[in-house]
């Protein structure tokens, strides 16, 4: 088949470079613009922009798909097919009736649950125990369309988002070319969502990363997995930020003194960890970055900090606050 493929990270760039170790004929790389980078804010070329010109592939970067000219454009490649993973546009009808068999999309879950822009956090974050990966093909609504394919993928009980996107990564790639080579032969029954059951994963954001005491010490722990590496969680004490790169659950037989400490303070700390009375339950933090600084464990930081971390001190309210 002629395909044009759309995406612009990394998890993108891993389904590009699968689909071209088949028979298949792509014909045409779209991406997002290139985007200042780094320290010297340089223009710097997409994954899937990187990959594609050392295969020596035509690249398309429209800010949008509003000018006619881009989709003549794009119907000039006349595609069988379109495949989109994480290409960061919306696409208009008139782009997604272009190829002869539309269009279709690698999404980071089992659909309908978690459509929207970050199904793997929001995975970890509510606790669920299994994932997966849904080839849909694409409608005008937001990861509403049918669905051709799904393969379900286990969430570890110590999963960060960071883990899970590599091993989405791993079986995306195997699903899109499973249902790409059954749409090239018989084609594939299209599934119809059930909309009563979907949920939606919206955006993450930064002011996530505080981390709110009053809440779980369950909840908490799947947040500090859930936003790793971002947004991050954190914390503050007497007015210094700090990053959680790894907290564990107490369980209850580790208390020698449970009490009754109120949320946000320290009830015990130790190479163990700097221990945290929660709105139910206690949590253990026992990897810490302090801003500007690179991760060190609970023993390590208590070594230099253990002042500012004793038994009896309560987290700031709000951030800043000293």
């Amino acid at each position: 088949m002629r395909i044009i493929f759309a995406g612009t990270p990394d998890f993108a760039a891993r389904h590009l470079a699968a689909l071209l170790e088949t028979d298949h004929q792509v014909v045409a790389v779209y991406t997002q613009p290139d985007r200042p980078a780094g320290r010297g804010k340089k223009l710097q070329a997409s994954s899937v922009k990187q990959l594609a010109l050392t295969h020596g592939l035509p690249v398309e970067q429209p800010a949008n798909f509003k000018q006619s000219d881009a989709l003549t454009q794009l119907q000039s490649y006349q595609a069988d097919l379109m495949i989109v993973v994480a290409y960061g546009l919306l696409l208009p009808q008139a782009v997604l009736d272009a190829p002869r068999l539309g269009c279709i999309n690698v999404h980071g879950s089992l659909l309908p649950r978690w459509r929207g822009a970050a199904p793997i956090q929001r995975a970890i974050w509510a606790g669920d125990t299994v994932t997966g990966v849904t080839i849909m093909q694409m409608d005008a609504g937001l990861d509403t369309g049918p669905m051709l394919l799904k393969h379900s993928v286990a969430i570890d009980p110590q999963e960060t988002s960071a883990s899970l996107y590599d091993k989405l990564a791993e079986f995306g790639p195997q699903a899109l070319i499973e249902a790409v080579d059954k749409l090239a032969a018989d084609g594939l029954p299209a599934e119809q969502q059930d909309n009563h059951a979907a949920t939606y994963a919206s955006k993450l954001n930064k002011d996530e990363a505080r981390i709110d005491w009053q809440q779980s010490a369950v909840f908490i722990e799947r947040c500090i997995r859930a936003f790793t590496p971002w947004p991050g969680t954190e914390f503050y004490l007497q007015g210094e930020r700090f990053k959680v790169i790894q907290g564990r659950i107490v369980a209850w037989a580790e208390h020698a003194n449970p009490g009754t400490a109120s949320p946000g303070t320290i009830v015990r700390a130790d190479k163990q960890g700097i221990w945290v009375s929660c709105g139910e339950g206690t949590l253990a933090l026992e990897s810490i970055q302090p801003i500007g600084k690179k991760p060190m464990s609970a023993a390590d930081l208590l070594n230099g900090r253990g002042q500012l971390f004793a038994v009896g001190c309560v987290m700031d309210a709000t951030a800043g606050d000293a």
